[in-house]
Parts: structure tokens; C-alpha cells; sequence
């Protein structure tokens, strides 16, 4: 059983024992606004960063796509004549000259042949020399009417029948020393040469519509490049060509460069040689032609590479390392040094890499300061001490000047 006792205080404490409460409260609220003051009074210092202007370049922009190389003269090495390969006179990938012989086909046949054409013709020379003086006796007497006009006719008829079989003859010895020309298998053009094909001893027909590959030349010096690009591109590139707008080289042609798989910089140039006649309506592109000098043989027909061609003129251009770009949704921004020391908020819109720095279309000026470090440490906003640059940078910049 729990029983419960009211102790009766009498008026008087309670006033006091109020009193006592209220006095107590006063003094913990003034104790708790001062430590809120001295909380405020302890806000931590700004952030030590280090600050940088954009960096500031003359260039041109670019446009990339992907290419293949090709010669710009292939042949394909055919004999003329039948027969046997006597002998094969390069090797496999040798650079060879217009004009070199590759493959000998036996000649002999050919060689008796051409002697035989010269028989026929002397024998024809000889019978027009006849027919000649024959005709000179016949005339006196046609004059002194010693042989009718029909006698003189065919002694005349025997003299042009003669100077034809001669050209005939002559036809046919021509020929036969084309076949023994035609034996020696030579390149039409410079160029590398592929592995040959047949070996000594083969047979080669030289028949037209039936002759045999012997094997192929390709010309090495210069080199086509080509690439395509799409609809839009090459529309907007046409404007820009007729407005001017596009940077040429020093003999007004638009420069090309190309980059091989392993390369670092394109340091192969030349210009664009042409464009396709017609946009491709199956892939909504058009073929884009380069050349390409090659003095070195560094080129190769039928390899891959990076092709790019001026998009724009030289003008000035900022560019940021691309550890200081931030990402704030699809928006891209950097961190400025603003007034009051604070860091400001900067959207940017940004183009191309270039050497590791990205290009900065719109957004920041030249004397902008952007800051470059402790970046994860600071906000849009907050108060930031910029730090003057160490010695050791400072004289890199002074012997980059």
C-alpha cells in the first residue's frame, strides 16, 4: 500500500524558491550567448591556395578523323609476251626505278623470230628495187610506143606492190623487235616492289585477257591520304572556305596533317589534294584526298592513321589545365580568385585539348586568376589567402620567356 505526503510549504519559501529559479535561468542563457560569440570569434582561417592565369596561345583549331594511306601509283606487272621466266632480277620489297627490268623471260624464240622479220624484209626491199628499175626501162618505151598502155601498167602496178610489201615487211620487224623488247619485263614506275610472284622456270602466258600476275609497284613519294566526313561537317567547312575563315598554307592550299599509330605530335603535313565529287547517300559522308611528301618511307600504302585539317584561322586562345575544370551537373566551371579574396564561381564552355590544357571558348578573360589547388577543399564562396609563387616556378617562368 503506497501511501503519499503533501508537505505544505508556506507561501514566503515559494516566492523565494521562484525567485531562486528565474535567477538560475537568467544565468544560463547569458552563459550560453557567450559562447556563442566565442565560437564565431573561433571560425576557421581561409584556405592557402595557389593561383594562376589562364595560359594564352595563338593557334588554330582542328578537325580529327580517322584515314588510310595509299599510293598514289600501283601497277600491276603483266609480261606481254609467252613464255618462260629466265630470270628474276629483284627481291621482295625492293625500292625499284621506272624503267628497271624485273623478270627476263627467255628470249630466244623471240630474238629468231625479229631475224626472220629482217630476212623478209630485205628480201621485199630487193624486190622493190627490181620493180623500180624494171619500170624505169618500161617508161622509154611506152613513150616510143614500143609496149601498150596495159604492159605499162602492170610493170607501174608491180612497182606499188613492192613499196607495200616492204611496209609490211617492215610492220612485221618492228613487231617481232617489240617481242624481243617485251622480254624484259620492265617497271613502268618508281616505287617498292612487291615479292615476286613466280620464280625462274615458270611458265608466263602474255596473252591479252589471260596474262599472269607477276607481281605489283607501288610509288612511294608522294602519298595520298584519305578520310571521310560527314554532311554537316563538310557543309559548314564550304562556308567557311568561301568567307575565308579557314587558315592555308604558304601556297594557298589547306594543310594537312597526319599522325601514324605510336606517334606523339602529326609530324607528317602536306595539303588536301581534292575533294570527292558527291556526298556518299548511304553513309551521309564525302571522301576527303590529301597528299602527303614521303622522303623518308615512313608512309605506307594501305596503313591507318589520325588525319586533321584546319577549322578556323590563328587567332588567341585561353587554355586551363584540365585538373582545375569542375563538373556541376552538364555544366563545366573553374574557381576564380574573386574580390575580398573569395573563391568565385565560373562557368566555362570548352573546347578541344590541346597539348594537355583545355581550350576555353567563353567564360574567362585574360587576367583572370584561377586557382589550382586544394580544390576539394573550398566552395563557391568561401574565403581563400592566395599564395605567391615559389621561387623555383618563378624562375621557370622567367627562362620560359
Amino acid at each position: 500500500m503506497i501511501r503519499c505526503f503533501w508537505l505544505r510549504v508556506p507561501a514566503p519559501a515559494r516566492v523565494l524558491a521562484a525567485a531562486l529559479s528565474l535567477s538560475l535561468l537568467g544565468g544560463c542563457r547569458k552563459e550560453g550567448t557567450t559562447a556563442a560569440a566565442e565560437g564565431a570569434a573561433a571560425a576557421p582561417p581561409p584556405t592557402p591556395v595557389m593561383v594562376a592565369p589562364p595560359e594564352e596561345r595563338v593557334l588554330t583549331e582542328w578537325k580529327e578523323a580517322s584515314g588510310r594511306l595509299d599510293a598514289v601509283e600501283s601497277v600491276e606487272i603483266r609480261p606481254r609476251v609467252t613464255g618462260h621466266i629466265d630470270r628474276v632480277t629483284f627481291t621482295a620489297g625492293q625500292l625499284v626505278q621506272k624503267g628497271d627490268v624485273l623478270f627476263v623471260i627467255d628470249p630466244r624464240w623471240y630474238r629468231a623470230a625479229l631475224a626472220t622479220a629482217e630476212a623478209q624484209l630485205a628480201r621485199a626491199r630487193v624486190n622493190l628495187a627490181n620493180a623500180e628499175r624494171e619500170w624505169e626501162r618500161n617508161k622509154a618505151l611506152q613513150k616510143t610506143r614500143a609496149i601498150s598502155e596495159s604492159e605499162a601498167d602492170q610493170w607501174r602496178t608491180r612497182v606499188e606492190e613492192g613499196k607495200a610489201a616492204m611496209l609490211a615487211a617492215e610492220a612485221t620487224r618492228d613487231a617481232a623487235a617489240l617481242d624481243v623488247e617485251a622480254t624484259e619485263v620492265r617497271s613502268p614506275i618508281s616505287g617498292r616492289a612487291s615479292r615476286p610472284l613466280l620464280t625462274e622456270g615458270n611458265y608466263v602466258s602474255g596473252v591479252a585477257g589471260f596474262t599472269t600476275l607477276l607481281t605489283t609497284v607501288v610509288s612511294v613519294d608522294p602519298m595520298y591520304v584519305y578520310c571521310a566526313v560527314d554532311e554537316a561537317t563538310y557543309l559548314d567547312y564550304a562556308r567557311k572556305l568561301r568567307e575565308q575563315k579557314i587558315s592555308l598554307n604558304a601556297d594557298g592550299k589547306i594543310p594537312v596533317q597526319v599522325q601514324l599509330p605510336g606517334e606523339t605530335g602529326w609530324p607528317h603535313v602536306g595539303w588536301v589534294e581534292s575533294f570527292d565529287n558527291r556526298i556518299d547517300p548511304s553513309t551521309g559522308s564525302i571522301a576527303v584526298r590529301g597528299q602527303l611528301p614521303n622522303p623518308e618511307r615512313l608512309l605506307v600504302a594501305g596503313a591507318f592513321c589520325r588525319v586533321r585539317v584546319p577549322t578556323s584561322l590563328e587567332y588567341k586562345a585561353l587554355l586551363v589545365d584540365e585538373k582545375v575544370i569542375g563538373t556541376d551537373q552538364d555544366q563545366k566551371y573553374v574557381l576564380t580568385l574573386g574580390a575580398g579574396n573569395v573563391a568565385e564561381y565560373r562557368a566555362v564552355t570548352l573546347g578541344e585539348s590541346v597539348d594537355g590544357l583545355r581550350l576555353i571558348r567563353a567564360g574567362l578573360q585574360a587576367d583572370d586568376r584561377i586557382i589550382v589547388s586544394n580544390l576539394q577543399l573550398i566552395r563557391p564562396g568561401a574565403p581563400v589567402m592566395p599564395l605567391p609563387p615559389s621561387p623555383a616556378a618563378a624562375a621557370t617562368k622567367a627562362s620560359g620567356e
